[in-house]
């Protein structure tokens, strides 16, 4: 790994601590960034020079919150922070700043940053996508892709949660029992779409690592709230998604269907976890969205060849899912059951209404392409996948359906072959 590399994953991991803690030092939003961002700049410099620190979250904590001070400083009395050479060292300070970091009130300032982004005052979506944003580094681009709006459109909704957050007298004040209650929803959806963005990233370091953070947060939710079933849900889900990840992708990088993965490569300590959190969140019998997805990923868990899925399970468990929380992602994914169970026609009746709000999304192209062939329709099929790899978010995943597109449309019509050749 390349001296940048390291020194950028470094950053992406210590981000959502080192900003929370440098937000419980100062207490104000912009300050907390721009001391962190303070923070990143000197560490390429001395990170580059002098090798990584022994914690380089605690590095940038300590050296974020001595800039941030330096800038007080020196409207009033002109005083400069240490040289670079002296900010490389920081052994003892570093010690100093875990322990205050293990002793903060939830003892994770992560956790505690999670919950004054969800304050009631924003609304839900900009709730979760300022924590997106402050606490995960994601970019506005990567934020608006979760939520399938345009970038300017997000990019509004984070400057206007900025502001509101600003200007509340109360909003970093710790949360009490009931507060937090109010806000765990909104939390939860958080850790989830932060799982999803590492989830989907592939072999992306940067990006991947995302969801063992998740899975962390999620953990300490837990802690939190040790008899919510719903966060039962939600880190099982996380662990039970997470646990296949040595078998999504092949050694070229490229992306292996679950069908085609080989499941020995499955993390089976994971799984097990999270199975075990699925059935004591069933025990509660107050089944909620994350419980059902997580019932859904251990039937797939728990099948041990593709041929064992109970399709006909999941068909139904996604239509309670559908009665939950409404959402044409929901339905599209719970085509691909109904492909199973019913047959291709049957899903591709049920997606096509979803084509106008999922238009720009790369998973609705891929399976009306994926049923379109099936049915024999290949010039549909081709049109389709055309569509996917042009909105492909990786080169994987566009390389995926090309290779896909290649091999089935060459079986079925050398014309079409040729096309999809010339397209490239």
């Amino acid at each position: 790994m390349s001296d940048l590399a390291w020194i950028n994953a470094a950053i992406t991991a210590a981000r959502p601590q080192a900003v929370g803690a440098l937000l419980r030092y100062f207490r104000d939003l912009e300050t907390a960034e721009e001391a962190f961002q303070d923070a990143c700049l000197r560490a390429l410099k001395a990170w580059m020079q002098n090798g990584p620190p022994r914690d380089p979250t605690a590095w940038l904590i300590m050296v974020g919150r001595n800039a941030a001070l330096d800038g007080v400083r020196k409207r009033s009395r002109h005083t400069e922070l240490p040289p670079e050479d002296l900010l490389s060292d920081l052994e003892d300070q570093e010690a100093r700043a875990v322990e205050q970091v293990d002793a903060s009130d939830y003892r994770d300032d992560v956790l505690r940053l999670l919950f004054i982004c969800c304050h009631p005052d924003l609304p839900a979506t900009q709730q979760i996508a300022l924590a997106l944003r402050i606490v995960s580094g994601l970019t506005v681009k990567q934020i608006a892709r979760a939520f399938l709006v345009s970038e300017a459109a997000m990019e509004q909704r984070i400057t206007r949660a900025k502001r509101i957050v600003a200007e509340g007298d109360a909003a970093f004040e710790t949360p009490g029992a009931v507060e937090r209650a109010e806000r765990l929803a909104a939390v939860a959806a958080m850790i989830y779409l932060v799982f999803n963005e590492g989830y989907s990233a592939g072999d992306n370091p940067a990006r991947a690592q995302l969801c063992g953070e998740a899975i962390r947060l999620g953990r300490l939710l837990l802690r939190l709230f040790q008899t919510e079933p719903e966060i039962m849900g939600l880190l099982a889900l996380m662990l039970v998604q997470h646990a296949r990840t040595p078998a999504r992708f092949d050694a070229e990088g490229q992306i292996v269907l679950l069908e085609d993965q080989d499941r020995s490569l499955w993390d089976a300590r994971m799984i097990a976890e999270g199975l075990a959190l699925i059935d004591k969140a069933m025990r509660h019998r107050r089944p909620g969205a994350y419980q059902v997805q997580a019932a859904i990923a251990a039937l797939h868990a728990r099948a041990a060849t593709p041929a064992d899925t109970d399709w006909a399970q999941i068909d139904a468990l996604y239509a309670n899912l559908e009665r939950l929380t409404p959402s044409p992602v929901i339905t599209l994914n719970r085509a691909v059951a109904v492909s199973k169970v019913a047959g291709p026609e049957a899903a591709l009746t049920m997606i096509e209404p979803l084509a106008g709000r999922l238009s720009g999304y790369f998973h609705f192209h891929g399976l009306k392409g994926a049923l379109n062939l099936e049915l024999g329709r290949h010039a549909e099929a081709r049109d389709a996948f055309d569509r996917a790899i042009a909105l492909a978010n990786s080169a994987a995943e566009a390389t995926h359906i090309r290779q896909h597109l290649d091999r089935l449309m060459a079986d079925h019509d050398p014309a079409l072959r040729e096309a999809s050749a010339a397209k490239k």
